[in-house]
């Protein structure tokens, strides 16, 4: 099975379990915070504001992913804000 921009949230976990991170680290994290995602890997991208373009960059990803699990994404840190006050 191939990872397509139709593919359910659920099947993608099952397929891919890296793709729990790697969308996460792309700002999908409702997959990991407990919240249910029902719908497909479009929906949930788009939900976030990505584009078609970003979408097909994601099915591409997590199906290299898919046939590479040993190639974890990174997780990205994001710096924290400077207090002003």
């Amino acid at each position: 099975m191939e990872v397509t921009k139709d593919i359910t949230i659920e099947e993608l976990v099952d397929l891919v379990p890296g793709s729990v991170r790697y969308l996460s680290v792309k700002g999908i994290k409702c997959i990991a915070c407990g919240e249910p995602i029902w719908g497909t890997l479009e929906e949930a991208a788009k939900e976030k504001g990505f584009s078609d373009e970003d979408i097909e960059t994601f099915v591409k990803d997590l199906n290299h992913l898919k046939d590479n699990p040993e190639e974890q994404p990174k997780q990205v840190i994001k710096p924290k804000k400077l207090d002003t006050h």
